[in-house]
């Protein structure tokens, strides 16, 4: 599903809001969670799940084209952990 599907179900489900307006909340969400990441905040959404960022260290990488040796800087990434209920709701459905 991408933003714009998310947008549209949301509306969907929720006659007395306007499009525009489902679209400035999404948006206000996401830029919310974007800007706790970048601060290095932990964002947890009871029952879905918990967005975090990660430090990975400089390492020596290998160009696969080549395979030649090349260093890779330290960076941080997003990571996401499911939380107890959509794992239980996943693996639910998948055994019906």
């Amino acid at each position: 599903m991408i933003k714009s599907e998310l947008v549209q179900r949301i509306a969907d489900r929720n006659p007395h809001l306007y499009l525009r307006d489902v679209e400035n909340i999404v948006n206000a969400i996401l830029d919310e969670v974007t800007d706790a990441l970048a601060r290095g905040d932990r964002v947890e959404l009871r029952g879905f799940g918990a967005f975090s960022v990660k430090k990975r260290d400089a390492r020596i990488g290998r160009n696969p084209r080549t395979g030649d040796h090349v260093e890779v800087d330290e960076k941080f990434v997003p990571f996401f952990k499911t939380g107890k209920e959509l794992r239980e709701r996943l693996n639910d459905s998948s055994e019906a």
